[in-house]
This record gives C-alpha cells, sequence and structure tokens, in this order.
C-alpha cells in the first residue's frame, strides 16, 4: 500500500516567490562593499539555496587563502540588510503566478504545505509580511536555515516541519524547489519526490544532473504528479 502525502515542503525565493536574480544581486553588492568586488553574479548564483553563511565563506574561500569567522559575518550582515531593504522597497516582490493554487489544491487534497528557505528568520518574514502570507491558511509551517544546526542541503528543516506536524515517515513528504540544493534536501531527507522546478535560477539542463525525481516547468505541472502518486484527480 502508498504511504499518503501528507506535507509539501516549497522553497521560497525562485519557487514559490519571484526572484529575477536579485538574491545574487545583493550577494555580489555585499561582497563588493567588503572589497570583494571580483565575485561575479554567476559565483552567487551557484550558491543559490544554501544557508547565506556557508555560501558567503565558500564564495570567500575561492578568493582569498584567510577566511575568519568574523568577515564572513561583516558579508552576511552586509547581505541581510540589503535583502531586507529590497524585499520591503521593491515594487517587483510578489508571489509565483500560480502559488496559491497549488497550495489550495494540496490542501484539498488533504495535505500540508510548508515553506522552507535559506534564509534566516529576519528575511524571510519580511518576505512573508509583503506579500501578505504571515499566518496564510494556505501555510502550514515555515523553517528558516538560522532555526535548525544544518541547512540545505542537510535534511534538517524538512525533519523539523515533520516533527511540529506529527509526520512520521519522510515517504510521506515531497520536496520543490529551483536549486540543486532543493534537490539534495529532498533527497538527503528520504522524500517520496525531490521536484526540480525551473522558474528560478537553474534551466532544466542544469537540475537534470542531480538527480531529482521529476523536472516541472511551473508549479501547476506538481499537482497531477501528487493526484496519481495518491489516486485521486487533480482538484
Amino acid at each position: 500500500m502508498k504511504n499518503p502525502i501528507k506535507l509539501a515542503v516549497f522553497d521560497m525565493a525562485g519557487t514559490t516567490i519571484k526572484d529575477q536574480s536579485n538574491v545574487a544581486e545583493a550577494f555580489v553588492s555585499a561582497f563588493a562593499s567588503h572589497g570583494y568586488s571580483q565575485v561575479s553574479l554567476q559565483e552567487a548564483n551557484e550558491k543559490m539555496g544554501y544557508p547565506k553563511p556557508l555560501a558567503i565563506r565558500e564564495m570567500l574561500q575561492a578568493h582569498t587563502e584567510e577566511v575568519t569567522d568574523e568577515e564572513v559575518k561583516k558579508i552576511h550582515d552586509s547581505f541581510v540588510k540589503e535583502m531586507i531593504r529590497f524585499y520591503r522597497e521593491s515594487p517587483d516582490i510578489a508571489p509565483m503566478d500560480d502559488a496559491l493554487e497549488v497550495f489550495e489544491s494540496l490542501q484539498q487534497m488533504g495535505i500540508k504545505v510548508g515553506l522552507d528557505t535559506g534564509f534566516s528568520r529576519d528575511i524571510a518574514d519580511v518576505i512573508l509580511e509583503r506579500i501578505g502570507w504571515v499566518n496564510h491558511p494556505l501555510i502550514d509551517i515555515t523553517v528558516c536555515s538560522d532555526e535548525v544546526k544544518k541547512g540545505r542541503p542537510h535534511p534538517d528543516m524538512i525533519l523539523k516541519m515533520m516533527a511540529a506536524l506529527g509526520i512520521g515517515s519522510p515517504l510521506e513528504v515531497i520536496k520543490v524547489g529551483d536549486t540543486e540544493v532543493d534537490i539534495h534536501e529532498g533527497l538527503n531527507s528520504g522524500c517520496l519526490m525531490s521536484v526540480a522546478v525551473t522558474t528560478g535560477a537553474y534551466t532544466e539542463a542544469e537540475l537534470k544532473p542531480h538527480q531529482p525525481t521529476h523536472i516541472v516547468h511551473r508549479l501547476l505541472d506538481i499537482l497531477p504528479l501528487v493526484a496519481k502518486e495518491i489516486g485521486e484527480p487533480v482538484q
């Protein structure tokens, strides 16, 4: 007998929140403000989805022999300030067009919806407030990378959600995200599905080598996959 799907975990920026390289640009700006103007947008894009302090440390290691905790913190603090300013002020902040429709359809199938992110809670809360998703009835739980011991690609954020919602098996969970670390987070968690979506930082060709269980081009394409798995028509 198949396990029912009880939880769908979605990434935020690039998956359920529109992102036009805004996060990567904030990375580049934060590095430049501390004398690392050689850090490129491509380098930043390659670190999308990772916990931000870890991403900063790894990017620094490519440009300097000595990386200190203090330097990582300084750059991270600048990044956080830039992201909070952007998400508070930019007119371009919006959910993906089909995000709420997908959340509602999943809930009608009896599946809870969670959001996880490589952002720290201070940034995530600004995003959620700006788009009206704070305490939203279609979102059951949110977890941020600074609320667990290890962020992506480790399973800690998904395990935290499972514990909070009383879900016993990762085979009752699916993960959806737009980066390689989203894919590996789902795979490392043992999720029934680890679905890659091409709405964010990576193309299908770039995502495929990381072996997601499925690749889709919009969030709505997830619904028939789920419906088929649980033997129900799409709502």
